[in-house]
């Protein structure tokens, strides 16, 4: 094993204050790691000469967020660990631009869509909207606000890249426009606000009656927010293409003549990832490896990896446990086990997962992300999970801990039953 300095790993707080280790580019250090982290799983690779390249407590969180925002730290010296109640959002200037992200095609969202913007407008705000939006004939044929659509500045998913002109996102609609979002930002996340207009709302605190006063404060800088961890997710697949094609978005990796290329894409997900059975009748029989060591073999119907965010999503429903959005964790849940030890399990934030469909598997697996990108995962093709830098900066309607609170009881209904009765005193 090549050795590791401790420079390699070191970083200049005064140079760089928003990296961390794991964001370095460096080709070094790349290398090193893929050297420290064998998938051999043999005796030959002992526990004395394995050794941790990353803490376990996962990247630090890059703290600037877009353009403008950044988030009010606690001194040096104070906490190691940031108080959730005084994560507050700051601005470097006044913001001057916003993403309204609408629900396509949602008929009860025009109205509020065509107030919220006319207010922004009003504001002398520049208001980026996507495209196909605007192709809403709804929107399209209504003269009276074509007045107001010519003035915003629209884009095209995966063709236009708004992350360094957008100050801060408001999202009309349900989770999954948070979850959209995020999608549109590989890298640092504005702020986002947004306002409950769809089914469950669990990650969207805000009433829409009160718009007005509760987008003025997070323009005047008085809002509270909770970093939402994602996980950075690369998926290796091996090149079975004759003619070699692959689309703009991969990058080709070969290694002489005697390996076959492969291609590499990487994600950002809130949620989790999840892998399955697909199609098959056959049980998933894919292996989960930790910091490069084989831990277990999935036999069931998948695994879910999610993050404290995305607990409370399918995670739930799997009998994973409900963790709090500033807990520095990843969680494992087995998907209908064909094991009745096979429990979820929560692993540090700074763990490095990787999962590869079993030698010996009698199908294929499929892989999804956030519920998009699915894509069919087969022998050779690998997906390795790690904690973002990057998270998502979620403005509070109070502060994390109440709002969060307050979403497992009115859209989960955590813990609710029938009080039980007291005794009287003659009883």
């Amino acid at each position: 094993m090549e050795n590791c300095e401790a420079s390699d790993w070191t970083v200049n707080s005064e140079t760089r204050p928003y990296c961390c280790s794991a964001c370095d580019g460096s080709e070094k250090v790349l290398r090193c790691r893929t050297k420290a982290r064998s998938l051999s799983s043999s005796s030959d690779h002992s526990s004395a000469k394995f050794r941790r390249t990353q803490s376990l407590h996962g990247p630090s969180p890059v703290t600037t967020f877009g353009p403008k925002a950044y988030m009010l730290s606690n001194p040096k010296g104070i906490m190691y660990i940031q108080d959730p109640a005084s994560q507050r959002l700051t601005w470097s200037e006044p913001p001057k631009s916003v993403l309204v992200i609408k629900k396509i095609r949602d008929a009860s969202l025009l109205q509020p869509f065509k107030e919220l913007c006319i207010f922004l407008t009003q504001k002398s705000m520049i208001v980026y909207v996507e495209w196909k939006v605007l192709e809403d004939p709804a929107i399209a044929n209504d003269e009276s606000f074509t007045s107001i659509t010519k003035n915003f500045c629209t884009f095209r998913e995966d063709y236009d890249d708004i992350s360094s002109h957008v100050d801060f996102i408001i999202c009309l609609g349900g989770d999954g426009t948070l979850l959209y979002a995020s999608s549109l930002f590989q890298e640092s996340v504005p702020p986002v606000m947004a306002f409950h207009l769809g089914s469950l709302g669990f990650l969207t605190p805000f009433d829409f009656n009160t718009y007005q006063s509760q987008v003025t404060q997070v323009i005047d800088g008085n809002a509270a927010i909770v970093l939402r961890t994602r996980l950075k997710v690369k998926v290796v697949k091996e090149c079975r293409e004759k003619n070699g094609a692959m689309d703009e978005k991969s990058l080709m990796i070969t290694k002489g003549d005697t390996e076959p290329a492969r291609r590499t894409k990487q994600y950002q997900v809130l949620n989790e990832v999840v892998v399955d059975r697909g199609p098959s009748s056959y049980l998933s029989n894919v292996d989960l490896f930790l910091d490069g060591h084989l831990i277990t073999t999935v036999q069931g119907d998948g695994v879910i990896v999610s993050t404290p965010t995305g607990s409370t999503a399918y995670a739930v429903a799997a009998g994973a446990s409900m963790v709090h959005p500033n807990v520095p964790a990843t969680m494992i849940t087995p998907i209908c086990p064909h094991s009745l030890s096979f429990r979820p399990i929560i692993v540090p934030a700074g763990v490095e997962l990787k999962i590869m469909l079993c030698c010996d598997a009698r199908n294929t697996a499929w892989v999804s992300l956030d519920g998009r990108n699915r894509q069919e995962i087969s022998h050779g093709d690998s997906i390795t999970i790690t904690t973002s830098c990057f998270p998502v900066p979620s403005i509070c309607f109070r502060d994390p801990m109440n709002d969060w609170f307050e979403s497992l009881a009115e859209c989960l209904h955590w813990n609710v039953r029938k009080k039980q009765s007291h005794y009287e005193e003659d009883d």
